[in-house]
C-alpha cells in the first residue's frame, strides 16, 4: 500500500504549479513584444523602402486617432533614428533599414529564447499537473478505503 498523501507536498507542488504559471505568462507577454516588435521593424523598412522609390512624392502621414494628414517628404534619405535614452541619430534610409535588420535579428533571436523558455516551463507544468492528479487520485482511494472501514 502507498504511503498516504502528505498535504504539504500537495501544497508545495500547487505553489510552484501557480509560480511556473505566472513565469509562462510573463515569458509569453515579453514573446508579444519581441514578436509585434519584429512586425514594427518590418513595416518601417517597407515605409521606408516605398519612400525611396516615390522621391518627394505626398504621402499619406499617421498624427493619431486614426487621422492622417498629406505631406511631402523632403529629404526622403533622411532618417532619424532613435537609438534610446533620448540619443536620436541620422542614417540614410540605407543604413536605417540596415540598422532595423540587425533589430529584427536580436529581436529573432530573443523570441527563440523566450519560446525555449516556454517550453520548458511548460514540461515542467505537465510533470506538476501529472503528480498533483495522481496526489488528487491516491487521496479520493484513501478515502473511499476509509469509508469502506
Amino acid at each position: 500500500m502507498a504511503a498516504p498523501v502528505d498535504p504539504r507536498e500537495v501544497q508545495s507542488l500547487q505553489t510552484y504549479l501557480n509560480q511556473y504559471t505566472q513565469q509562462a505568462e510573463v515569458y509569453s507577454r515579453q514573446l508579444g513584444m519581441m514578436e509585434e516588435g519584429i512586425r514594427e521593424a518590418n513595416a518601417s523598412i517597407e515605409t521606408l523602402k516605398a519612400l525611396a522609390e516615390a522621391g518627394e512624392a505626398p504621402v499619406f502621414m499617421p498624427i493619431g486617432g486614426g487621422l492622417n494628414i498629406r505631406a511631402t517628404i523632403i529629404q526622403p534619405d533622411e532618417v532619424f533614428v532613435s537609438i534610446g535614452s533620448d540619443i536620436i541619430v541620422q542614417k540614410t534610409n540605407e543604413g536605417a533599414i540596415s540598422y532595423l535588420q540587425d533589430r529584427i535579428k536580436e529581436m529573432e533571436a530573443t523570441a527563440k529564447n523566450l519560446t525555449e523558455v516556454l517550453q520548458k516551463i511548460d514540461a515542467q507544468v505537465k510533470d506538476i499537473q501529472k503528480r498533483l492528479e495522481q496526489l488528487y487520485r491516491q487521496a479520493q482511494a484513501e478515502q473511499q478505503g476509509a469509508g469502506s472501514l
